[in-house]
């Protein structure tokens, strides 16, 4: 792959984990975890739209005839993709064993309570609990934890990928015989 392609995803995973790191304090606190979900997907569209569509198009333009083929450009957004999800996985996994040691805890509690304030009846909310209650659970497994975060952006960039693949695609003109 080319340089220009690792180049952008590094650019993007350092996006994303900077943001994460000027963020995540507030969470809980002075930001529901709702709102930061939200701003959380907003901040991957953002760091991830432009460094794609910059990867796809200089792949584009630099070819001599200025061509690229979808699956071509889908290749290149993918790989951008993969390595803004590994910086990003690696950020998440160094942020939560060192500075917020107790996020599943926290994350627990909030969801908990704004279960028991929702208009769910009490059967929703204890099912609802008991699937919080495993995952809190399966979450103390570094692999698992490291599988979640992986598949918080990966499908992001991957949509981004064919949104920019598609746009910027060029065939070649076929010239009829």
């Amino acid at each position: 792959m080319n340089k220009n392609l690792l180049k952008l995803g590094g650019i993007s995973g350092a996006i994303l984990v900077l943001l994460m790191y000027i963020t995540m304090p507030f969470m809980g606190n002075e930001i529901s975890f709702e709102i930061a979900e939200t701003l959380g997907y907003l901040t991957m569209i953002l760091a991830l739209a432009p460094t794609i569509y910059v990867g796809i198009k200089s792949q584009r333009d630099s070819n001599g005839s200025g061509e690229i083929t979808l699956a071509s450009g889908f290749k290149n957004g993918l790989f951008i993709t993969l390595v803004a999800s590994i910086i990003y996985t690696t950020g998440w996994m160094a942020y939560l064993h060192t500075a917020d040691t107790d996020f599943m805890e926290t994350f627990y509690e909030q969801t908990i309570e704004d279960l028991k304030n929702s208009d769910q009846s009490e059967e929703e909310i204890a099912e609802q609990i008991t699937q919080m209650e495993d995952f809190k659970e399966l979450y103390k497994n570094p692999f698992i934890q490291i599988g979640v975060t992986f598949l918080e952006i990966f499908p992001v960039g991957l949509l981004i990928s064919l949104i920019a693949a598609a746009i910027l695609r060029k065939q070649p003109n076929l010239q009829s015989s």
